[in-house]
């Protein structure tokens, strides 16, 4: 093969890999429920394609109850900003995109300050069975508010059909946009990364938090070029040191073998979840990447990490502790965020500097101020900003599917007090 065809493959592979990514875990967990793959004829692997994936009781019940009745919902108060309303923002720009609604960059039409603004539909929700997710998101956003590497919830309300999440204006860019770009880090920036991602997800546990859906997608970079964790859909609450959960959710090529085996997992999967993202940006592409989803689940599965010799010893040896088939044998089991952080591979880095935002990134997205948006992708930058993104619905559209989706959400609006950004 000439080097030309050898480039053109590899840019084939990669341009395959962002687009199935692109597609999402919804979607991707539809199609293994309709399509027969196969490629692979590990029995493992089978049975992971061929049966419905592993159900937690809490949040996928085959025969789920009827909803809970006000009176047995946990209330989380009131708002203390109880005039929010989307009017109160002028909608600007769509910034992404997800299976439940938009982010929108947005001013406030008092005070001019910008913000992201997630904009769910309750119905979709409702009719995936996701109100669960997005109140988790909700509730560990509130705990978040300060960490340096992780996106700020300002205030949160609702319509009668739509919830909103104000959030901190991130446009420095994904990760995954700036990989894609490219194609792989140097390891200097590669360390500076995976360092202020390891501090995010570090705080996470000592709140009892696992992350799980660690990916470049959910990785931002601020208008310096430090790392944002946003998208806390998929989080788990309450996992203590040693506790465990056995929810089937992740992104594909992100899977930990004992998600994949569904076995009870803990707070080492997102440890798992860091070696992948690692090791994309100093190679391109997860590991164990297949474009055939089996076949890429039998390499998590059975596979041994190989490592091409373009990276440091020291790199070699953090990718080998991260991505340990065995959780019990992973890097981060013992002590966690300890383990990793004291690794040789971060000897260079200062920690106290690096969450003190001392040291200057490796790349500064420059960009000019908010209406800047050279880093966001034209396929949402281009499309018009829905006019009902503004505005709540005609009273007379309010049935009795309004009144599910109130008790789903109740105590879903939420402002922080004010010495919370103090």
């Amino acid at each position: 093969m000439t080097a030309d065809a050898d480039t053109s493959a590899v840019f084939s592979t990669v341009s395959a890999f962002m687009k199935q990514r692109r597609m999402g875990l919804n979607d991707f967990i539809q199609r293994l429920a309709t399509n027969s793959y196969g490629g692979c004829k590990h029995p493992e692997v089978q049975s992971i394609l061929n049966l419905s994936p592993p159900q937690d009781a809490e949040l996928m019940n085959e025969n789920p109850s009827p909803p809970p009745s006000p009176s047995q919902q946990i209330n989380l108060g009131p708002s203390s900003n109880p005039s929010a309303k989307p009017s109160d923002f002028h909608f600007l720009k769509v910034i992404g995109k997800g299976s439940f609604g938009k982010v929108l960059l947005a001013r406030h039409r008092t005070d001019d300050q910008f913000y992201a603004v997630k904009v769910l539909q309750k119905k979709a929700i409702l009719k995936k069975k996701e109100e669960k997710h997005i109140m988790s998101e909700r509730n560990v956003l509130l705990k978040n508010v300060k960490h340096p590497f992780l996106v700020g919830l300002h205030y949160s309300f609702q319509t009668t059909d739509k919830l909103y999440f104000i959030l901190d204006y991130i446009n420095g860019g994904e990760l995954f946009y700036h990989l894609q770009r490219e194609r792989c880090f140097l390891e200097p920036r590669a360390r500076f990364y995976a360092a202020e991602i390891a501090s995010a997800l570090g705080y996470l546990h000592s709140l009892n938090i696992v992350y799980r859906d660690l990916k470049p997608e959910n990785i931002l970079l601020d208008s310096q070029g430090h790392i944002i964790l946003t998208d806390f859909g998929l989080c788990k609450e309450n996992i203590e040191p040693n506790g465990t959960t056995s929810t089937f959710c992740g992104t594909p090529e992100y899977l930990a073998p004992e998600v994949l085996h569904k076995q009870p997992y803990d707070r080492t999967v997102d440890w798992w979840c860091l070696g992948a993202v690692l090791y994309e940006m100093l190679y391109g592409l997860p590991p164990f990447y297949s474009r055939n989803t089996a076949e890429m689940y039998d390499n998590i599965l059975n596979k041994p990490l190989q490592l091409k010799p373009n990276i440091s010893n020291a790199a070699r040896h953090l990718l080998e502790g991260l991505l340990q088939k065995d959780r019990t044998k992973r890097l981060g089991c013992t002590d966690d965020f300890p383990e990793i952080k004291n690794h040789v591979f971060f000897s260079p880095i200062n920690w106290d500097d690096l969450n003190a935002k001392k040291i200057t990134p490796p790349f500064n997205p420059n960009v000019t101020g908010p209406n800047d948006l050279r880093h966001f992708d034209p396929e949402f930058t281009d499309e018009p900003v829905p006019s009902s993104i503004g505005c709540s619905p005609d009273s007379a559209l309010v049935t009795a599917s309004i009144k599910e989706a109130a008790e789903a959400f109740l105590g879903f609006s939420y402002a922080p007090s004010m010495d919370s950004y103090l």
